[in-house]
């Protein structure tokens, strides 16, 4: 295709981490600035990243890699992942500590990867960072004495760029996670989204959630907080256009009838089977609504909003006032469709307007 251009792949916030963990730790040994350095990734590729920031003094040296997420639209993309590694002796066999500076996260919910309490660096992340770190001292013998490794780890803007994801809900408080399985970003990848999704749903179900909602977007989600007021903040799931998935999910944590908030657009590609909300065509939907209607002999009046619609879902449920008589139908179908993605699931629904009321349950 004329114009067509592969996409770049970039690399996780753990990825880098390592890396500039790496960058310190050759500079503190050497005594010397490092402009770049290669790690391997889990993946067995390996990769080189660029210092920047060089700062090296008798006792730590430190420096810092920004993030390249490559074509993946990615809050993180651009920033700053710093490490400042320095050697405390000890009376005890070598070992590192690995902890987080300013714009690193603190995990303050049951559920995820990290514990309660710990910083927001999960395990494969830490990982690289020990092995990176290690392999430079490895064979350094600092007077024949025991040594520990203090690395620090920091985002300078790392808070801010925080408020832009769902840290909070799934308590990662103070800035971002330093998060990767596998070091690479692979472009437009719905994983970043999903992997939310999962940790979303083990923080509900280990602060103890007998149920969650399901949302397709904020303000769905806003409409269900207000309709369902005494639920807790964790039951509350963002689970954006990945219907199928989240269903999935669910049934694999045990949340096997969860509700689901929407609006009618979405309720309907949910009703015609779409995995993935966001692809789907909406004038084939609309044809999928008008068989629909005319085989459950809907009034007159319907079946002629339907079928003198433009574009838009939208358009036909506003002309409706909402009609509960066409929400029902769509409903039912959606419930069916669900059960296609996630066999024995049984899902409820919440139906919001444009001005943030819900109008519907099923």
């Amino acid at each position: 295709m004329i114009g067509k251009r592969n996409l770049r792949y970039g690399y996780t916030t753990g990825a880098c981490a390592a890396a500039a963990a790496k960058g310190a730790a050759q500079m503190l040994v050497n005594h010397t600035p490092v402009s770049e350095v290669s790690i391997d990734l889990p993946t067995g590729v390996n990769a080189t990243f660029q210092m920047h920031g060089q700062l090296l003094s008798v006792n730590e040296a430190s420096c810092f890699v920004i993030k390249d997420a490559g074509d993946d639209p990615d809050v993180t993309n651009g920033a700053e992942l710093h490490a400042r590694v320095s050697l405390t002796q000890v009376e005890r066999e070598q070992n590192i500590l690995i902890t987080g500076g300013i714009g690193i996260g603190k995990v303050t919910k049951p559920g995820l990867a990290v514990a309660p309490g710990e910083w927001a660096i999960n395990p494969v992340p830490r990982r690289m960072i020990t092995e990176a770190v290690l392999s430079v001292f490895s064979t350094l013998d600092i007077h024949n004495s025991q040594f520990k490794i203090n690395v620090i780890i920091s985002i300078p803007d790392g808070e801010l760029r925080a408020k832009k994801t769902l840290n909070s809900r799934l308590g990662i408080m103070g800035g971002l996670s330093i998060l990767g399985t596998t070091g690479i970003v692979r472009p437009i990848s719905a994983k970043a989204w999903t992997d939310t999704i999962d940790a979303a749903l083990d923080v509900a179900k280990a602060c103890g959630c007998e149920n969650v909602v399901l949302s397709t977007g904020r303000a769905s989600e806003m409409a269900a907080q207000r309709h369902l007021a005494t639920l807790p903040e964790e039951a509350f799931i963002m689970m954006g256009d990945h219907v199928a998935h989240a269903l999935r999910a669910c049934q694999q944590r045990s949340f096997d009838r969860p509700i689901v908030a929407c609006q009618f657009a979405k309720m309907l590609k949910i009703a015609c089977g779409y995995e993935n909300t966001h692809a789907a065509a909406s004038e084939l939907d609309l044809d999928t609504l008008r068989i629909w209607g005319a085989r459950h002999n809907l009034p007159g009046k319907l079946l002629d909003l339907i079928s003198s619609a433009n574009n838009t879902a939208r358009e036909i449920i506003i002309a409706s006032n909402f009609d509960p008589v066409l929400l029902e139908l769509v409903c039912c179908h959606a419930s069916q469709a669900t059960r296609h993605h996630a066999p024995g699931i049984a899902p409820s629904f919440l139906a919001a307007d444009y001005s943030g009321a819900i109008v519907y349950r099923s």
